[in-house]
């Protein structure tokens, strides 16, 4: 069963769609304010948020801004704002749909399994098991996105993530600062030596000092 989180602030729309998404055997999470929204995100394992943008205490913009820190999972936007410089900036933030207000319901339904079945495979149950990446004591989850060093679990943000799935998947092998910036902020992004050393300094505090080495003038390296 798949859990959705749906923040609005308008409960008539809340009901509305559990009313239909429920059919599906989906689970649904109410939250009619972003800080609600926040919470329900840090104890359920949610895997899909329909997110309003006008919303109290912290808007959905803000809220997209904070999920996508630290969880990939599919983002849509159902708003009332219509304006295409709203919908451009939503994508930008991280969502992957975005519906105007007012809607069809069936529509909504339609695209939420579209965007559950992209993401997760093309609509096959999730894995029993988990994917897992192992370097001697340290466990990356690569389905929930986190990380094991021994029984500890560590929390990652996305750019963490990236990197530490790039180290490895390859341990041993050096990556330049270019090959980084590209992995964790993307190609169109201009090399910065600094915030390559800030999340190195914070992902060495996470899975060791020792773990993660700088080899001068070339890059970096996971120790094999």
């Amino acid at each position: 069963m798949y859990k959705i989180l749906i923040a609005d602030d308008e409960k008539d729309i809340v009901k509305l769609l559990r009313l239909y998404l429920e059919k599906d055997e989906i689970k649904i999470y109410e939250a009619n304010d972003g800080l609600a929204a926040m919470h329900l995100l840090n104890e359920e394992e949610i895997d899909l948020a329909i997110v309003d943008i006008m919303m109290p205490k912290i808007n959905g913009f803000e809220l997209i801004k904070k999920i996508r820190t630290e969880n990939n999972i599919p983002i849509m936007i159902i708003s009332a704002k219509v304006e295409i410089a709203d919908k451009i900036f939503g994508l930008e933030l991280g969502a992957d749909d975005y519906i105007t207000k007012p809607f069809d319901p069936m529509e909504v339904t339609a695209r939420v399994k579209a965007n559950l079945r992209r993401f997760y495979n093309l609509n096959q149950v999730k894995m029993e098991h988990i994917s897992e990446i192992k370097v001697r004591d340290l466990t990356l989850d690569t389905y929930q996105c986190v990380l094991f060093k021994g029984k500890t679990k560590i929390d990652l943000t996305s750019v963490e993530y990236k990197l530490l799935k790039l180290f490895m998947e390859s341990p041993g092998r050096v990556f330049t600062k270019e090959q980084l910036f590209e992995c964790g902020w993307g190609e169109e992004y201009v090399v910065d030596d600094n915030t390559i050393r800030v999340c190195i300094s914070k992902l060495r505090n996470k899975v060791g000092e020792e773990e993660i080495k700088t080899i001068r003038g070339l890059g970096y390296r996971l120790e094999k």
